[in-house]
């Protein structure tokens, strides 16, 4: 982690947690947020170098001084267990097998839990980041599933959103989607996760109106969160599998 971003603080501390609970070893590396570029970057080739570290995770937002993806791209695609270089990326829009980002993965397997279909349903996701908006509509798209995109510059929300058998939130705004934009019977996913002024958690979805309407939806916290932590275990033990042959 570099700087001392509080969500990130948080991530961190959760994904610790998790890997003591299941008995994966691990170290942190917690960089001040002046490193240069250089200096972050000697620190990802020494551990892609080291034989006893089978995953490499960088948490971000990094500070805006230091290029996220090409730090990104600095992770070997082996130790990836994000999967934000460009060959997992890449492998991922092809159909390859590889590293899919952990927060898309973990929705597609609460749809595969709950044998939600996706098939020539129509899907929509709020955001266009390479950590989750992009990745997800590839996940969505292999599933046979009708994927719109929308992100700041969408006209017509609503009228988008309406349609939605599936709707993915990852924008980042609280309470930002009301009940008159959610179809009836719809599957809901909020993604987003900001800190009220009382200091309590909510996600994009304004949970207690559109609940009610909804056939499922993710609560925040407790929903896509742990699922992302569950993803990133699952992609280690696959890292460590392909590195050792096993």
């Amino acid at each position: 982690m570099v700087g001392d971003d509080s969500a990130s603080k948080v991530y961190v501390r959760n994904k610790s947690k998790a890997c003591e609970k299941v008995g994966v070893e691990y170290e942190e590396f917690l960089l001040d947020s002046n490193i240069t570029e250089k200096e972050l970057f000697d620190l990802i080739d020494k551990l892609n170098k080291d034989k006893t570290i089978n995953g490499i995770l960088l948490q971000s937002p990094i500070p805006k001084h230091l290029d996220q993806n090409k730090a990104f791209s600095k992770i070997i695609p082996e130790k990836d267990v994000d999967g934000f270089n460009p060959i997992n990326v890449g492998n991922l829009c092809i159909g390859n097998d590889g590293f899919i980002s952990c927060t898309p993965f973990g929705i597609m397997k609460i749809f595969e839990y709950y044998d939600i279909e996706l098939e020539g349903k129509n899907a929509v996701v709020l955001g266009r980041s390479n950590i989750v908006g992009k990745p997800m509509m590839q996940c969505l798209l292999s599933k046979n599933a009708t994927v719109t995109v929308c992100h700041s510059k969408t006209k017509n929300l609503k009228e988008i959103t309406k349609n939605a058998d599936i709707l993915i939130s990852a924008i980042g705004k609280p309470n930002f989607v009301k009940e008159d934009m959610v179809k009836d019977g719809a599957i809901v996913i909020d993604v987003g996760i900001s800190r009220l002024e009382d200091g309590s958690l909510c996600g994009d979805v304004d949970f207690n109106n559109v609940c009610n309407k909804v056939a499922g939806i993710t609560p925040v916290p407790g929903g896509v969160g742990p699922m992302t932590i569950a993803m990133l275990l699952y992609n280690l033990v696959k890292a460590t599998k392909k590195q050792n042959q096993i």
